[in-house]
């Protein structure tokens, strides 16, 4: 029987590369980042939701999605969070339960689910095995001020928007320290992929 594995973590955790390791060994990764990403195109029906809520400030001059200006609305305003997870949540939900039960019917050993929001969204209670990729909070803060070129502030407030470190751990079947450096971040991912096989 094909498990489903949540995968998840803090934002700039590593989780994307822990994700991108599983897949270069064959398992497939339903990615709830990029599912996110194609939902939010121009004529697509998240971005089409997103303006008739947001209006056309979200956007920039050529009409796509500002990601920045929507991610400075979303997680500066507890209200505008809320608004955007009603009108995201239940495309993104459609699409990874449709990606799943397609995945389901391959002879794999296991299917990844990449979800930054996995209990949050209550994806985990669709998932066999949960696994967290934690890394320290100073570790975090700098890795996400150097990724998305953030002031400190606003780092720290895409940090506090999630589920706190601890809570993910207390429900993490697996946890994946990324503190140190590469090879000891693959070494542990080699241990999780001899555990699903």
């Amino acid at each position: 029987m094909t498990q489903v594995v949540g995968l998840t973590g803090g934002i700039a955790s590593g989780k994307s590369t822990v994700s991108r390791l599983l897949s270069q060994v064959g398992f497939p990764v339903v990615d709830a980042d990029l599912i996110v990403h194609r939902l939010q195109q121009p004529g697509q029906p998240g971005f089409e939701r997103l303006v008739e809520r947001f209006g056309t400030t979200i956007l920039d001059p050529n009409g796509s999605l500002d990601r920045q200006r929507l991610g400075q609305l979303a997680f500066n305003d507890q209200t505008a969070r809320k608004q955007l997870n009603q009108v995201m949540q239940p495309l993104i939900r459609d699409t990874i339960m449709a990606q799943l039960a397609q995945l389901k019917d391959t002879a794999v050993p296991a299917i990844i689910l990449d979800a930054p929001l996995l209990f949050e969204q209550h994806y985990d209670e669709d998932c066999d095995l949960i696994v967290v990729v934690a890394v320290d909070e100073a570790t975090q803060l700098t890795r996400l001020m150097e990724r998305d070129d953030l002031s400190r502030p606003a780092a720290q407030a895409r940090i506090a928007a999630q589920l706190p470190l601890a809570a993910k751990l207390a429900r993490a079947d697996v946890v994946i320290d990324n503190n140190g450096d590469y090879n000891h971040l693959r070494r542990q991912v080699a241990q999780l992929v001899k555990r699903l096989n």
